[in-house]
C-alpha cells in the first residue's frame, strides 16, 4: 500500500473539481480526502495500491471545462491505513454554496451554449432540406415537362403511322385493283 498527498494549483475550485476527484475513486480501492486550502489549490491525500494510485492520478490531473489542473505536484509516502473511505472535505457553509452556484452557472452557460450550438446545427440542416426540397420539385417540374414531351411524341407518332398505314392501304387496294384487272386474282 502506498499514499501520496497531492496539491494541484489552476482553475481547481469553484469548478467541482472536488466532486471529480471523489467519483474517480468510485470502484477502486482508495481512501482519502480532497479539500480546498486557502491559497486557492486543492489538496489530495489518497491511500491504496500503487498501479490503482496511478490511474487514479491519470484520472484527477486533468484540463477538462471548467477544471483546468495547471500544475499537479506529488509527494509520495507510505500508506498510514488512517482513513476508512474517501471524502470530500468540506469548508465553510457559505463557501460551499457559493462554490455550488458558481459551478451552476458554469453548467447553465455549457448548456447554453450547447443549446446555442445545437440550433445552429438545427438551421443548417434545415437549409440542406430546403435545398433538397427545391431540387426535388425542379426533378418532379422536369418529369412533367418530360411527360408532355413523351405524350407529344406519341401523339405525333401515332398521327405519322396512322397518315402511313392510310397511304400503304391506298397502295394496297391499287395494286389489288391493278392484279384484278391483269386477270390475276388475290
Amino acid at each position: 500500500m502506498k499514499r501520496f498527498v497531492a496539491t494541484a494549483r489552476g482553475r481547481v475550485q469553484r469548478v467541482s473539481y472536488r466532486e471529480h476527484v471523489y467519483n474517480e475513486t468510485f470502484d477502486r480501492n482508495i481512501s482519502g480526502y480532497v479539500k480546498n486550502l486557502d491559497t486557492g489549490e486543492v489538496e489530495i491525500v489518497a491511500e491504496g495500491s500503487e498501479e490503482v494510485l496511478r490511474e487514479f492520478i491519470n484520472e484527477i490531473n486533468i484540463i477538462q471545462r471548467p477544471i483546468a489542473v495547471k500544475s499537479f505536484t506529488i509527494r509520495w509516502e507510505e500508506a498510514t491505513g488512517e482513513y476508512a473511505t474517501f471524502e470530500i472535505v468540506r469548508g465553510e457553509i457559505q463557501d460551499e454554496i457559493f462554490e455550488r452556484m458558481d459551478y451552476a452557472g458554469n453548467v447553465l452557460h455549457s448548456m447554453d451554449m450547447k443549446l446555442d450550438q445545437g440550433l445552429q446545427l438545427q438551421h443548417t440542416m434545415l437549409d440542406k432540406q430546403d435545398q433538397m426540397l427545391n431540387k426535388q420539385d425542379e426533378m418532379l417540374q422536369l418529369g412533367r415537362e418530360t411527360k408532355e414531351e413523351i405524350a407529344g411524341l406519341r401523339s405525333d407518332t401515332k398521327k405519322h403511322l396512322e397518315d402511313e398505314f392510310a397511304e400503304m392501304r391506298k397502295e394496297l387496294v391499287s395494286i389489288k385493283e391493278a392484279l384484278v384487272r391483269a386477270g390475276i386474282q388475290v
